[in-house]
């Protein structure tokens, strides 16, 4: 029989350490805790669940399945704990809390800062903590419960992961008011091959989509200028430079001020990627955190005007 007393929190701070950072030796430097106590804080829950929680390697340690199970359990009471702190707060008649959301960068330009001044307006107590990473990234961040929220571009369903809100994005050309496409309702890919088009690297979900499109309809483009910074490549297009490529939500608040085009690429495939907003599945969100994810949810369903 397991002994719950070896589940406490000590031992599972010490253990999701290990898990984060893939050794005993890199969680001691970052917990500024001897290596040895840790060692025995693991050896302690592997006794007394009976079960081996790491696969020893040369280079580090990795979760067993066994270790996997207790680290999805050990994150979830971390964020229990919080909510109910949260909560206990909140009946205090403390208006404060703090939301940690991840988004991939397209979302952090405008849209992201736009909801977190508005939602300030009335919840003027409520922090913010964004962290900006790749799509697949922003997911695993939800997944571990090192922020509330990930709004990310998806392909595909991820496990543990709550969807929110879902919509699909087609991508856009984006262009100044004084391209030769700009009057146009739509484009096509063969379209765009007369023009200079700035394009992000290919390990993006957007790059990604495009390149399939291209290839299945034997499209070759060049770009003129590439970039993992998507500031770049919009501002590139805005001032006149050529046509680069986004979804409409993460430049609508540009949209909304003129200060560039953007017309949909209506070729088959181009709206495969959908917006997702993203929670751990089952978890139960601190009030600050739900309100805030209704927010979003409002302006993911605004339209353009």
């Amino acid at each position: 029989m397991i002994n719950n007393r070896a589940l406490q929190e000590t031992a599972l701070r010490y253990f999701l350490a290990v898990v984060k950072h893939g050794s005993i030796s890199e969680a001691s430097l970052q917990l500024n805790v001897a290596a040895s106590a840790i060692s025995r804080q693991i050896s302690r829950l592997e006794q007394e669940l009976d079960t081996q929680l790491f696969e020893r390697r040369a280079r580090g340690m990795t979760p067993s399945a066994a270790g996997e199970l207790l680290a999805a359990h050990a994150r979830r009471m971390q964020l229990e704990s919080e909510r109910v702190a949260s909560e206990i707060q909140a009946l205090q008649g403390l208006e404060r809390g703090t939301v940690r959301l991840a988004s991939s960068e397209g979302f952090a330009v405008d849209f992201i800062p736009l909801a977190v001044a508005e939602f300030r307006q009335r919840y003027q107590g409520i922090q913010f903590r964004l962290s900006v990473s790749s799509p697949a990234e922003v997911t695993r961040k939800v997944r571990e419960g090192e922020v509330d929220i990930g709004l990310t571009f998806s392909l595909a369903p991820e496990r543990d992961i709550q969807v929110e809100a879902r919509q699909r994005s087609r991508i856009h050309a984006l262009m100044s008011h004084e391209h030769p496409l700009a009057t146009r309702q739509h484009v096509t890919l063969a379209q765009l091959q007369a023009f200079a088009l700035a394009l992000p690297p290919p390990e993006t979900t957007l790059r990604q989509l495009f390149d399939i499109c291209c290839s299945q309809q034997n499209l070759i483009f060049e770009s003129i200028f590439t970039s993992n910074y998507t500031e770049a490549l919009v501002n590139y297009a805005m001032l006149g430079g050529g046509i680069a490529l986004a979804g409409e939500v993460s430049i609508r608040h540009r949209l909304l001020r003129q200060q560039l085009v953007a017309i949909p690429i209506r070729d088959t495939g181009m709206d495969a990627r959908h917006v997702e907003l993203q929670t751990l599945a089952n978890r139960t969100l601190p009030a600050a955190t739900a309100a805030f994810l209704e927010h979003l949810r409002g302006m993911m369903r605004a339209p353009v005007s």
